[in-house]
């Protein structure tokens, strides 16, 4: 039997998940931490100071990081290069099948508009964005698409699932506290969410959650039928079997705390960590790093 989530009040922005992990906080200082917007990344073999890694993409082979200060990809040697000009903060971002880009979070400092970005996209690899639906109004801390191309957000400041067949148009389901989100691939009707009890799990496309339990993780991706994997506040990594229903252990993920996981399929995934971005082809047995980072202050 499920049932739908208390609402949390309006005031309530932020949750802890476990050890003192921020669920829903974001920083909204001027310091950059990091390059300026027109600024190339320090050069080979060091590492950019990058504040917080909130999403990770694949493109064709190219990886690409979204940050506190815009979105990133690795040069030959594992720095990170600025994509385009933006260097907003990015906390939702996600790549669709068709090889898209969704993002939300708050514009750079100093940039005009909304304090809130709502939904963003880009068709070229993060060069260049459009506005597509909800400026002002919402900040998704995470975001993912259906097989069907619906899209799914999590709007951390009302503590709400909302999903769009298009972008635009958006229908409010569940209230939950959550901090990431992850749709089957094989059933859109399928959505995990990983909350401080537990991950919670709807069948209903996300108008309903039964109530958290079992295993506490961080982050989930679901990148294939047969790929659902999830990340604990320690970084160790676990492989779900039975849709979410059980999940095995696999390995502790190099660099300490995560920051974002994403699942390409059954053994391809990415993680990043505090000092970097790491890739697995082995399902998640052993990792390289394939982008360089080192901690700066400001973050999620």
């Amino acid at each position: 039997m499920t049932k739908h989530f208390t609402r949390p009040a309006a005031t309530a922005a932020a949750l802890t998940l476990s050890l003192a992990l921020a669920l829903t906080a974001c920083s909204t200082s001027g310091e950059s931490d990091g390059e300026s917007s027109g600024g190339r990344a320090p050069g080979a073999g060091s590492a950019a100071a990058l504040s917080h890694i909130h999403g990770i993409g694949l493109r064709g082979d190219s990886l690409y990081v979204a940050t506190h200060q815009g979105v990133y990809t690795p040069d030959a040697d594992g720095s990170p290069i600025p994509v385009g000009d933006r260097r907003d903060d990015f906390m939702g971002f996600t790549v669709t099948a068709d090889g898209d880009f969704l993002a939300s979070g708050h514009p750079a400092p100093g940039a005009d508009g909304p304090a809130d970005l709502g939904l963003i996209a880009s068709t070229d690899s993060g060069r260049t964005w459009r506005e597509k639906s909800l400026a002002g109004k919402v900040d998704f801390h995470a975001l993912d698409t259906a097989r069907d191309s619906t899209v799914y957000g999590y709007d951390s400041a009302n503590g709400l699932l909302r999903v769009s067949a298009d972008g635009v148009t958006w229908d409010d389901r569940a209230a939950l506290r959550a901090l990431d989100i992850a749709v089957s691939p094989a059933d859109p009707a399928t959505v995990l969410a990983s909350t401080e009890s537990g991950v919670a799990r709807s069948t209903d496309g996300g108008r309903t959650f039964a109530p958290g339990a079992g295993r506490v993780l961080a982050y989930l991706s679901w990148g294939a039928p047969d790929a659902l994997f999830g990340v604990d506040p320690d970084g160790v990594l676990f492989r779900g079997t039975g849709g979410g229903a059980g999940w095995t252990r696999v390995s502790t993920v190099p660099g300490g705390a995560p920051q974002a996981l994403t699942v390409v399929d059954a053994r391809r995934l990415f993680v990043a960590t505090g000092d970097g971005v790491y890739a697995s082809r082995d399902a998640g047995r052993t990792f390289e790093r394939r982008m360089a980072v080192k901690a700066a202050g400001g973050g999620h």
